[in-house]
Parts: structure tokens; sequence; C-alpha cells
């Protein structure tokens, strides 16, 4: 992954991280404010030798304090030290405690010696300072007395002593929180590149390019972006003309016509690997697409199990293909009209969908269609999960296979597509639907802006001798209802993922046949 892969994974990603990043700043703001305070005071010492008249014996002596400075440093946490300070001022901890407490630095080429002690107390500090500081210079003394009794040739002498400290320095808010934040972003991005490594779904058509061409599989025939609205206008081409799906769905149109130039084919059977993966969507507006045209199309329900179609398009269910297949109906008498193209629904859920598919009646039911109708979509079951979808394979010219963007993963879509190759089944290609806009380079970008311009129309158009008539808009007259077919209630159809939805389809349904 390179540096634009990583920005991708993260912007795709950014309310994870946002959300660490969030909590990562509430866990720093939450740490110093619990936190105790603690307080530092410092002590600063001169070492120097009493002994030495001449220049060179001062030299001489500044460089001997200098050599064993840093040693000296070393005792100020010394038991020798911390024992008596324990006991003078009889504080509440053991000498150990008290020497985790102590520090002494040094400043390099010099003769200072800087001792800090950390407490809760400010005053309580400068006293331990002081105090530390007192002792440090009577032992360090001792240790270089003389064997012979004579005075210590090394002096320490306090040249700044400990004050109570005003201000604490830890917590420190603004450092806390910034780390806090810091650590959140890291983790956060490592959150979202760790999850993206372990991803197996397909994202963009690259990636699905990329994945079908790695096993010579069918070709792509393009992608369809998401739509929040299309639970409410479920056929893109008739309820946005000009919109993101709506041309999504023409460009298929075309694709599928290049497939097989010498036999196009007539019977198209579309499918996915796994439930709400939005076939039913692609096959109602694919079926719209091509009688976009001006074909003759009919779209076949043939999903025994969740049929989906009839919902989708506020037709009548009870009465389709089941009906057909058992004989209590011919086709003409079921089919119902959805506007420009015909519609053959399930009909009643049968208890062997399996049989009822795989019939000598069902392929010639099929094949009737075909000789009446320009082109059939059918509507199938999922792949993996039964075998209906696999069952009509001699039945139809081939499948198209829809996969949901950033569902459906790698290994299903392998599957799938072994499934329909182990029945000799003709796979026309396949199709990414749902898409995000941001996942294909600004395609959708470019789509919306080559939308129509719309003409200039005047509110009130001109009539013969200059006259304005007035619209029907604003002078209070209501358009003509359309009456919609008998069928399953308004408020409750199924969105085209095939999740239930509690939502009205704007949508006019006529009852004409189509011959």
């Amino acid at each position: 992954m390179d540096l634009r892969d990583y920005l991708r994974v993260l912007s795709r990603r950014w309310r994870a991280v946002i959300v660490l990043a969030l909590l990562g700043t509430a866990a720093g703001a939450l740490t110093a404010h619990t936190a105790t305070p603690r307080y530092r005071a410092d002590t600063e010492l001169f070492v120097s030798v009493r002994e030495g008249t001449d220049t060179l014996q001062l030299a001489q002596g500044n460089a001997f304090t200098q050599a064993r400075v840093q040693s000296y440093a070393e005792v100020a946490s010394s038991p020798l030290v911390t024992r008596h300070v324990v006991k003078t001022l009889r504080l509440g901890m053991t000498p150990s405690q008290l020497s985790r407490r102590i520090s002494a630095t040094t400043q390099p080429d010099t003769v200072l010696i800087r001792l800090t002690v950390t407490d809760t107390r400010p005053k309580r500090a400068a006293l331990i300072s002081n105090a530390v500081a007192e002792r440090f210079a009577e032992v360090v003394r001792d240790l270089e007395r003389p064997a012979d009794g004579r005075s210590s040739p090394v002096r320490l002498s306090v040249t700044q002593p400990a004050s109570a400290p005003t201000h604490p320095f830890s917590p420190r808010p603004v450092v806390n929180v910034a780390i806090g934040l810091l650590a959140g972003l890291l983790l956060g991005a490592a959150l979202a590149v760790a999850r993206e490594s372990m991803d197996r779904s397909v994202r963009s058509l690259q990636a699905l390019t990329d994945l079908v061409a790695g096993f010579d599989g069918p070709p792509v025939l393009g992608s369809i972006t998401q739509d929040p609205r299309a639970a409410r206008h479920p056929v893109a081409v008739r309820d946005d003309r000009h919109g993101l799906r709506a041309e999504g769905f023409r460009r298929l149109r075309t694709s599928l016509r290049f497939v097989d130039v010498d036999r196009p084919p007539k019977v198209i059977a579309v499918t996915s690997p796994l439930p709400r993966e939005g076939k039913t969507c692609v096959a109602v507006n694919l079926a719209a697409a091509l009688a976009e045209t001006g074909a003759s199309v009919c779209l076949v329900d043939t999903d025994l199990r969740r049929p989906s179609t009839a919902s989708v398009l506020g037709l009548v269910r009870d009465a389709g293909l089941t009906t057909v297949l058992i004989g209590q109906a011919e086709v003409q008498q079921v089919l119902q009209s959805a506007g420009s193209f015909s519609v053959l629904t399930s009909g009643a859920v049968p208890p062997n969908p399996t049989e009822l598919l795989g019939s000598a009646h069902l392929r010639a039911v099929l094949a009737s269609l075909a000789e009446k109708f320009d082109h059939v979509v059918v509507d199938t079951a999922p792949v993996l999960p039964v075998a209906d979808a696999s069952v009509i394979a001699d039945a139809v010219d081939g499948y198209l296979l829809v996969v949901r963007a950033s569902r459906t993963s790698r290994d299903q879509i392998d599957a799938a597509l072994r499934t329909l190759q182990h029945v000799d089944a003709s796979v026309l290609g396949t199709l990414l639907n749902m898409t995000s806009s941001k996942e294909d380079g600004g395609t959708y970008g470019y789509a919306y802006e080559y939308r129509p311009q719309r003409p200039m129309t005047s509110r009130f158009p001109r009539l013969r001798g200059g006259r304005r008539a007035p619209s029907a808009v604003g002078s209070g007259a209501l358009p003509t209802p359309v009456g919609a077919p008998d069928g399953p209630s308004a408020n409750a159809l199924q969105g085209c993922d095939g999740e239930r939805r509690s939502t009205t389809v704007d949508m006019r349904v006529e009852r004409s046949s189509q011959r």
C-alpha cells in the first residue's frame, strides 16, 4: 500500500478514527482531572576544594571536583542520606520510598549539583529538599575526609535553597489531552489499516475487475451507485431519468448488448451470491432500462422463497408464476403491467420451490415469454444458500451476478461463480451494486455535472392573442389521481436490498398488457 491507499483507508474509516481520537482525548482529560497533584522543589549545591592558593592548585582542584561530581550525585539518594532525613523530619515513609522521590543531576563541565524532590504537598517538598541537601553535604564531607582526621578538602555549599512551589508539575492537563488525542489518532489509524487488511469484501469496480480477472471470470459490466432514495423510487430510469443510478443501468444495458454480438442474450437471469445484495432492484431497473429503448420486456420473479418484485413495484403477488406452473391459469391471465414493461410475479410461495423451478413446465413458460417479448429478465434466488438459481440454467441465456460493494466477500464471489460453472451456466458478467461515489475516482461526479439543462419555461404559457393562461400550479387545480392496483399495503413495501421498510412508493402502475 502506498500513501494514497493509506489516505483512502483513513477517509473510508474516518468514523472509527474520530471516535478513538475523542476517547483518547477524554481519557487524557480524565487522567488530568483525577490524578493527584505532585509538586517539585529544587536545591542547587556548589562543589569546591578548600585547599589551594596558587593558580595551578586551583585548576587541579577544579578538575578534581568535576571528575567526582557525578559520583557525588549518586550519593544523594543513598540510605546514608534518606535514613537520616526520614528520622529527622519524622516522615511517614520508608528510606527507600524517599529515595524514589529524590533525583540529582549535574551540568556538564560544571561543579553544580541540582537536587529535586517531588511530593504531594508543596511545603513538604521544599522542606525535604533542603534537608536532603544539608545531609548530602555532610555525607560527602565524611566520605572525602582523610584518614589522619584532618578536615575534608571538599565542601558543598547551597547556592539556591528550595522554596515551596506554587504550581504542580504534574498532572499537566494540556499535555495529557494532547497525548490522549495523539494516542487515539494513532490507535484509530492502526485499527483502520488492520480492519482494511482483514476485510475480504469488494469495495471498488477496479477491485472486482482484478478479482474476476485473476481466475478468468466473466467481465465486469459496470457498477451502480448507492442512493438512499431507492426505497421510495425503485425504478431509477423513471423516477430520476438523469440520475446516477439511471445512467448506471443504461450503461449496464449497453454492456449486455456487446457481451455476445452474434447471439445476444434474450432471457437474462439476475442473481447474487447471498440475499440482500440488491438483485431484485437490479432486475427491475434492467427491465425498465431495456424497455426505455422501445423493446417489449417481461420481468419474471422466480425467487419462490422470498419474492420481492411485487412488493417493490406495488403489484399483486398472489397470482403469478406458481399459479401458471400448477395449471390454475395461463400466462396471459396473470401478467401485470409496471408501466413500460410487463411483470410475472412469483405467485403464492410453494412448499417445493426447487422442484417447480426444475420442471419442464417452467422452461415452456420462459420459452413462450421469449417468443412474445424482445427481452425477458428473470429475478432468481441467491446462488449460495439454495439451488433454485442453478436449476434454471438451461432455460436462460445467461446469468448476471450482482455483487454488493463493501459486503460481498471475495470468497463468496468465487464460490458463486464456481457453482454456476458446475451446472454449465453461462455467466454474462458481474455488476457491482450499491457502490460509494468516492470509490471510483469521481466518475459519478462527472455524470452528475453532465445532466441535461432544464429549459426555461414560463409559469403562464402564452395563448393566441398575447394573453397568458394560468397553469394548474397556483390555480387551485389538482392533478387527477391515478389508481394503484390491489396488492400489498403501500406503507409496508420491501426495499431493493431485500429489507422491509415503512415508506410509500411514489410510482404509477398502469394495468395494460403488452403484446
